[in-house]
């Protein structure tokens, strides 16, 4: 009978890593569809970023209250997970907490801290919950957010709390058979764990045999969940737990607010103040200014994307949102990301992107959208895994304007007064200055 559940487990981790390495392989394709980009400066700094930003979640102690639930339940999946190495081994060979004579009194001690963590992690999924579902948070409420991404959070949620609940019910029914000195788990004494040991009064009237049962049942489900967790995170918000980390890492370290020029334009603007330099045959090959979509934003842009969390801080703080406009940060990564899907399943249909006549600009993020934005910084400033929704709103506006030429009436007054009198300005350079006689 072992060996049978030996194999199925086996085989049932393998399925787990094939699948959940076959879809990252697709993520990072997809991500890798973008226009390349060396980001490999100042090595400390981003190693800096990492620890603070990605391991610290530095950002996220602005509201310490929030930010000590988020760190435990961020504490709980590292840490407690640990524990994932010794059901795989006893899982692979059939053994039963075969960490347990190694580390000796330091086991107990071990799973004592766990069971503290996993408590935590429950109590703050609750309140998660409560706050999500019940009280209302604003920018986790917002109409964005109907559907499939606030399902999203709730089924995450739910999960850890099963989770955990399995965990402590496994040990409780664990330490209760070793006290029967029953089959094999009478070869383990453990002693009592601190807090699972109050549910076993509940288990007090239960036979041998079903609290065997019960053990197995959530020994398996346990391990079963957290593989079905690992295949669900690539499809879900929640993949910031594992790309948090190298979007951290390769975030920008130029100060916010300064604009990465386009050298193309800037060669433009000098063959226009200075007609004779410039070439006397257009170049056949014309540089696309801006970007239309997902080709031709950089690969940094769609690992944003899908490091998104969708907390809302960015959308919570955006001037433009507040103030009822159209514009939200999060939605433009969240529709990033799905423009991004939705390229990788064509490329998975036609081993090939099949044109399907859409694109980023106009089919997923509007005109109207990008116009909002007062480019403050302020979403960039919030995002607490260095997201920068602000540089694809910004690549995505270039093209229309310079592309498509598609810019409000204001907009293109001032570029005239720019390219005839050098000035936003309707005054000549050489009246520029009379203001001052009227004075005088």
């Amino acid at each position: 009978m072992h060996i049978v559940l030996q194999l199925i487990f086996i085989a049932v981790a393998a399925v787990t890593i094939v699948l959940f390495v076959k879809k990252i392989s697709q993520v990072r394709r997809n991500i890798l569809l973008g226009r390349d980009e060396a980001i490999n400066d100042n090595k400390p700094q981003r190693w800096k970023n990492v620890l603070l930003l990605a391991f610290g979640q530095k950002k996220m102690f602005r509201n310490p209250l929030v930010a000590v639930m988020h760190f435990i339940i961020y504490a709980g999946f590292i840490i407690i997970n640990l524990e994932v190495l010794e059901i795989i081994i006893d899982g692979i060979f059939g053994t039963h907490r075969i960490f347990a004579k190694p580390l000796g009194n330091l086991y107990p001690w071990l799973i004592n801290a766990f069971e503290f963590l996993a408590v935590g992690v429950f109590t703050v999924c609750v309140i998660f919950l409560i706050r999500r579902n019940i009280l209302h948070v604003k920018r986790l409420w917002m109409k964005e957010l109907n559907g499939w991404p606030k399902s999203d959070a709730n089924y995450i949620l739910i999960t850890e709390i099963l989770l955990m609940s399995f965990f402590l019910t496994m040990n409780a029914a664990d330490t209760t058979l070793q006290i029967r000195n029953y089959g094999e788990y009478a070869g383990h004494s453990t002693g009592n764990f601190a807090l699972s040991q109050f549910l076993q009064p509940l288990l007090a009237g239960m036979s041998n045999h079903a609290l065997m049962l019960l053990e197995r049942t959530c020994w398996w489900l346990h391990i079963v969940g957290i593989f079905v967790f690992l295949n669900y995170l690539p499809y879900s918000k929640h993949l910031h737990i594992l790309f948090a980390f190298p979007n951290a890492y390769y975030g920008r370290l130029s100060p916010k607010g300064k604009m990465e020029n386009m050298p193309d334009i800037q060669q433009e603007v000098l063959y226009a103040m200075q007609p004779e330099l410039a070439p006397a045959a257009a170049s056949p090959n014309h540089k696309k200014f801006g970007s239309k979509d997902i080709f031709d934003l950089s690969w940094k842009n769609l690992l944003d994307a899908y490091s998104c969390t969708e907390c809302g801080r960015c959308t919570a703080a955006c001037p433009a949102n507040i103030t009822g406009k159209v514009l939200s940060p999060r939605l433009i990564m969240m529709k990033t990301r799905d423009r991004a899907e939705d390229i990788g399943r064509n490329i998975n249909q036609n081993k090939t992107f099949a044109n399907d006549n859409k694109s980023l600009l106009h089919d997923y993020i509007t005109t109207e959208e990008l116009r909002a934005c007062t480019t403050c910084q302020a979403c960039v400033e919030e995002c607490p895994v260095s997201i920068n929704p602000l540089d694809i709103i910004i690549q995505l506006r270039r093209y229309l304007v310079m592309e498509e030429s598609n810019a409000p009436q204001e907009w293109n007054a001032m570029f005239s007064n720019m390219e005839n009198n050098f000035a936003p300005w309707k005054f000549s350079p050489d009246d520029r200055d009379r203001w001052t006689e009227a004075g005088s």
